[in-house]
């Protein structure tokens, strides 16, 4: 599987995620079953110097950010 970065924005706030799939439409896909209300922007391929440098947030990471546990 390949490494997709998709770019998204939600109310005033952009954000980037780092999704494992298949192709950028599943990628994508994943993406916006997690934040239904987010409009998708752009989807890209992971560039591993690029994204060293300034690293985005993976799609795990934001599911475990944002469950809340009562």
């Amino acid at each position: 599987m390949a490494r997709y970065t998709v770019g998204l924005k939600k109310a005033a706030q952009s954000k980037a995620l780092t999704v494992e799939g298949e192709d950028a439409l599943i990628a994508a896909l994943s993406v916006k079953l997690q934040n239904p209300t987010a409009m998708i922007t752009y989807v890209r391929k992971s560039n591993r110097r690029g994204d060293r440098r300034h690293p985005h947030e993976d799609l795990a990471e934001a599911r475990r950010g944002s469950r809340t546990d009562d």
